[in-house]
């Protein structure tokens, strides 16, 4: 099969996308002109992984908070559940403002993921030495399986979280978008891509209703008439966002990091006492879901998510957000489609009946609706 790019994409014209794709909704308002978007061609062939990662999610929120092993501080930064690449550096920068001394020259970083890099950076931007120590490296890290849509999905329960919390959420999301936006472009692979929200009935509070303190991170909004894109979906809407080509962009500020003069020792940690022995008096514990086990915290789970990627679509740079399983991210690397979020499976080990169910209904996005 032939594979489109943006540049044969213009040269053939709407009508080639209109006969790869399966079929166009069979009505539209009047007078609206459909806009043709360019399918991704969902089939098993194109299949190049299946990849399953845990997300350390705990109901209650991410954690930013000190702790004291004796006369060690560790500054605990995890359980960001599905929004760990987009408050990377939101909750890196709470954390820093609470561990941070200026008597305090040597500070120790646990975990390689992305917030424990993002951590480990505004230290060095500070002056500090910094020694990253972790059990894992990009690219076995769980951020590295992150589909990496920046929006703050997925990381508490409503009912379990109190206003003093939804602030500091609201902090760190904003902290985390600024900076994101000062790294866009090829050099760390973060790009501004549209976002479709398909649905089978209006979803005017997603990604955030207007008058909540989260709308003010929703660009570019818009809604279409029925039939206005060439998805099989009742009802869309549209808003800009970053995208991050998460395994690209962690090697990346892997490079800034060792650049600016920071050390990466490759650790593990059975115990809090190993902890407490590092000769650096100030550590930011960010583990993600091994914090669970190794600090005690019993209300931190994981959240299993498989990822299906497809062989890479040049001309597709988009995203498309269901509400559902359905979920498709445009990266450079392949198409990723999406996914599950099973709360407290640990199963690591990819699973036939989890990807067929997300090829179709990723494939249903594309084809022909039922006539009306």
């Amino acid at each position: 099969m032939t594979q489109l790019t943006r540049r044969t994409f213009a040269a053939t014209g709407l009508a080639a996308v209109a006969t790869a794709c399966a079929g166009v909704p069979a009505s539209r308002g009047p007078g609206v002109a459909m806009k043709q978007v360019p399918p991704v061609i969902v089939d098993p062939g194109r299949v190049a992984r299946v990849v399953v990662g845990l997300r350390p999610y705990r109901p209650t929120g991410f954690r930013v908070e000190r702790e004291m092993l004796g006369e060690t501080a560790v500054i605990h930064n995890y359980g960001h559940g599905g929004g760990g690449i987009t408050l990377s550096w939101g909750t890196a920068h709470l954390a820093v403002e609470e561990g941070w001394d200026p008597n305090v020259k040597d500070y120790a970083v646990m975990g390689a993921g992305i917030v424990g890099l993002s951590t480990a950076m505004l230290l060095l931007e500070r002056g500090a030495n910094v020694t990253i120590y972790a059990k894992a490296l990009s690219p076995e890290t769980t951020s590295n399986i992150a589909g990496g849509q920046w929006w703050p999905a997925s990381v508490y329960q409503e009912s379990m979280v109190d206003d003093a919390y939804r602030a500091t959420h609201v902090a760190a999301s904003r902290f985390a978008f600024q900076r994101f936006q000062l790294l866009t472009g090829p050099e760390y692979g973060v790009t501004w891509e549209v976002n479709y929200v398909l649905s089978d009935e209006a979803k005017r509070d997603t990604p955030a209703p207007k008058g909540s303190p989260m709308h003010e991170f929703v660009v570019n909004e818009r809604e279409y008439e029925p039939g206005e894109l060439s998805f099989n979906a009742p009802f869309a809407k549209s808003f800009d966002t970053m995208m991050v080509d998460t395994p690209y962009y962690l090697r990346v500020l892997e490079r800034d990091i060792r650049l600016r003069g920071g050390k990466i020792v490759v650790q593990s940690f059975d115990d809090v006492a190993q902890v407490a022995a590092l000769p650096e008096s100030v550590v930011f514990n960010c583990t993600g879901l091994g914090a669970g086990a190794l600090f005690g915290d019993a209300g931190i789970m994981p959240a299993r998510g498989q990822l299906v990627i497809l062989q890479p679509q040049e001309e597709v740079d988009y995203n498309i957000i269901t509400g559902k399983h359905a979920y498709m991210f445009g990266r450079r690397d392949g198409i990723v489609l999406g996914g599950t979020f099973q709360k407290g499976n640990w199963s690591l080990e990819p699973s036939a009946e989890d990807t067929a169910m997300i090829l179709a209904e990723n494939r249903a996005l594309f084809e022909r609706p039922m006539q009306a």
